[in-house]
Formats: C-alpha cells, sequence, structure tokens
C-alpha cells in the first residue's frame, strides 16, 4: 500500500504512520521523508497480507479523520524489476536560471532513459553570493545504450548549457 502526506514541519505523522503500519500487521518496505519549505512530505510503502492491508486501510482513514491529514493512500503493486536498466548517478551544479531541470529531464527523456531519483534546490553560494542550482538523478540507463557515448552527449549537452555534471554508475 502506497502511503501519502504532506504536513507542516512541526506536526510530521511520520512515527504515527510507522505505528499504525507495524500494528495493522503490515511491514514498512520503503520510506521518503523531504521537508520542502516548511512542509514535510512522506511517502511510504507497507506490504503485508491481505487482511493486515485491510487493517491498515482502516487505520490510515481514522488516522487522517482525527489528526487532520491530507492523507493518501491506495493499494498497489511492487516494481517489476527491470534488469535491463543500469543505475547511474547524475550530478549536476551551475548558476541558477529558468528552465535547467526541464533541459536535463528533456535530454534523459530523449534517449528513453528513466528518472528513478532526483533531488534538486536552488541556494545561494556562501562565498560569492551566486543564486545556484544543484541536483541529484540516479536515472536507469537500458542496457543495450553505448554509456561511454552516452556519456559523452550528456556531457556536451552539459557543456553548451554551461552546467558542471558527473555521470557515474551507482556502486552499491
Amino acid at each position: 500500500m502506497l502511503i501519502q502526506t504532506l504536513t507542516p514541519a512541526t506536526r510530521t505523522p511520520l512515527l504515527a504512520l510507522a505505528k499504525r503500519i507495524a500494528d495493522a500487521g503490515c511491514n514498512l518496505s520503503d520510506a521518503r521523508v523531504s521537508t520542502i519549505g516548511a512542509d514535510t512530505s512522506l511517502t511510504l510503502l507497507a506490504s503485508g497480507a491481505w487482511d493486515a492491508v485491510a487493517k491498515l486501510e482502516t487505520a490510515l482513514t481514522k488516522l487522517a479523520r482525527e489528526e487532520e491529514l491530507r492523507l493518501t493512500h491506495y493499494r498497489t503493486s511492487l516494481r517489476e524489476p527491470s534488469g535491463h536498466l543500469l543505475p547511474y548517478l547524475v550530478e549536476v551544479v551551475s548558476s541558477d536560471r529558468p528552465g535547467i531541470l526541464v533541459k536535463i529531464v528533456d535530454f534523459f527523456s530523449r534517449h528513453d532513459i528513466s528518472v528513478e531519483q532526483l533531488s534538486s534546490m536552488r541556494y545561494q553560494a556562501m562565498q560569492t553570493g551566486a543564486a545556484m542550482f544543484q541536483a541529484q538523478f540516479t536515472i536507469g540507463v537500458p542496457d543495450k545504450l553505448h554509456i561511454a557515448a552516452l556519456r559523452d552527449d550528456f556531457l556536451e549537452f552539459c557543456d553548451g548549457l554551461n552546467l558542471d555534471a558527473i555521470m557515474d554508475p551507482v556502486k552499491f
């Protein structure tokens, strides 16, 4: 079951949700917690037997009502393993300007590369005060693509946009 909520950071329901998942007899299979601005986003994946998942659904509905949470939950299935996708880590840093992220995602899309995870932010450089952009991607590269050619194309693409970037295999 996929569970998502967005709350003020001061009242994150992580502990309450983790307890409800355990009390229902389910396992917390995956969790993503991210504080963005003054809010916290939770995305949790719970798994268990059908009766435990049904019990969790009831508990979540009750929790959302009692705590006045914006909570979405629905039954999902595990992702099919895609053994033909090679995991790569991409990091990009540049001066901030509109549209950088769109151009990077478009590059990956045109090469049939899936974005598995993305974290990006805008910040002010401590040394100079310049507005900066930073992004970290985990991508799935189809094994049929020639890695050296892809890396060359990507780095050339980044050079054309004046982006500093690296692309390395995930090593875990």
